[in-house]
């Protein structure tokens, strides 16, 4: 009996042990491209199968041969508290995931707990994958399949279709979406010429908020978030920018609606911000970094991207 009572109070004690193995970081995440050049896969609780795993490792090593592009996959139980958004940012830096002199790195990410599935693109691969390609993906792909919990065909799905993008080997029609050819031409134009304008309007509202108030160039990019509030849906947070041309750093109070995970680095659709933003000085840097057997040859990340829930 005391051999019984020995054993359930061990049990207990190791339960918050072994909740916390299972909370991840940027710093204790396995570099499993460090060991082998053809794993691009990162999966130390074993969510996916080895069958998934191999799958996606081969679409992307063959990627890679074709195209240069860097990839890394990251499929993790919890990161606690982390933004998924900010996890990827930092991932990407750190481990310098894409070519420095072409900033060509694809960081995604998939988090079971806080059921979030993220992409995250280098500067160079926002013109082949742009914000909206990365969200098309994830709800015609991934999201049907990772919301009944099937990870391993959401997973291959969706980095099936990416690599067919990147690759240009997807019909040119694929992600976009039904289109009516018995609409009038008139409508057409005037669905044209209101894009026009608010790409226009977007366009100028976007470069003025990358404009440096300290260097006067337009390199300011995201570099993190804090959390403020979360009331009837409606998330408030302090984003923090860095310059990279100067180094300065500057804080802004944005809203965004608590729908959708972040869309180029915004939690949902935005609603506003709150003044010019608070300033400090000085600035921050990411190392690439080099690991034997395969490498990464430090790139950058853009801040582009999408995310979402399911």
């Amino acid at each position: 009996m005391k051999l019984i009572f020995t054993f359930i109070a061990i049990t207990f004690l190791l339960i918050p042990l072994r909740a916390q193995e299972k909370v991840y970081t940027v710093d204790n995440l396995p570099k499993v491209h460090l060991q082998n050049k053809t794993q691009y896969v990162c999966n130390p609780a074993g969510i996916l199968s080895k069958a998934a795993c191999d799958s996606i490792d081969s679409m992307l090593y063959a990627l890679e041969l074709q195209t240069g592009i860097e990839t890394v996959v990251a499929v993790l139980p919890s990161i606690g508290e982390e933004d998924c958004f900010d996890f990827c940012h930092q991932l990407l830096n750190q481990w310098g995931v894409g070519k420095k002199d072409k900033n060509n790195g694809l960081v995604i990410l998939l988090v079971t707990d806080q059921r979030c599935i993220q992409f995250y693109t280098g500067y160079g691969l926002e013109g082949v994958l742009p914000d909206a390609i990365c969200k098309r993906i994830q709800t015609k792909y991934m999201i049907p399949y990772l919301k009944d919990g099937n990870w391993n065909a959401g997973m291959v799905a969706g980095l099936k279709a990416t690599c067919q993008v990147l690759d240009g080997s997807m019909e040119n029609d694929s992600l976009s979406g039904s289109t009516n050819n018995g609409g009038s031409f008139d409508f057409i134009l005037a669905v044209f010429f209101f894009i026009l304008i608010g790409g226009g309007i977007a366009f100028l509202s976007a470069r003025k908020q990358s404009r440096c108030p300290k260097c006067g160039k337009h390199t300011l990019q995201r570099s993190g978030s804090r959390l403020i509030s979360r009331v009837n849906g409606v998330r408030t947070e302090d984003i923090t920018y860095t310059c990279r041309n100067c180094g300065h750093t500057l804080t802004r109070r944005q809203q965004s609606y608590d729908n959708d995970y972040h869309h180029r680095g915004g939690g949902g659709p935005f609603i506003g911000g709150f003044g010019g933003g608070r300033s400090f000085g000085g600035g921050s840097s990411f190392g690439g970094g080099s690991f034997g057997g395969g490498s990464f040859g430090g790139g950058m990340g853009g801040g582009g991207g999408a995310g979402s829930r399911f």
